[in-house]
């Protein structure tokens, strides 16, 4: 992930509500949520979180796909180990492994 890409999600989620709806995204996979559902879960209205979605999709956190007259949004789990990865890439003079944080055993397991 580029310097500027990592801002990108870093800014995105730099936010209380766009982190509740990242967070609560990544506790709904591999199912995703509906945006009715989430907007209910976070309780705000769906205006409100239709703009916070916005920002999370192009930073590339969420993904949305209809289904009948709904929008199922999905956490983008690559995007999060990408993430992961770049902040922990020089973590341990350049061996994250030696780190032994459960963080860095995430972005090993998670495929983009």
């Amino acid at each position: 992930m580029e310097t500027t890409e990592t801002i990108e999600v870093l800014a995105a989620l730099a936010q209380a509500t766009r982190l509740a709806a990242f967070r609560a995204l990544v506790a709904a996979e591999p199912d995703g949520l509906p945006a009715g559902d989430l907007a209910r879960v976070l309780e705000i209205p769906q205006n409100t979180l239709s703009a916070h979605l916005a920002v999370l999709s192009r930073a590339g956190l969420v993904s949305a796909e209809r289904n009948g007259r709904s929008i199922v949004y999905r956490a983008v789990l690559g995007r999060l180990a990408g993430l992961v990865d770049e902040l922990a890439a020089e973590c341990c003079g350049g061996h994250p492994e030696r780190c032994g944080t459960p963080v860095i055993a995430l972005s090993k397991e998670v495929t983009p």
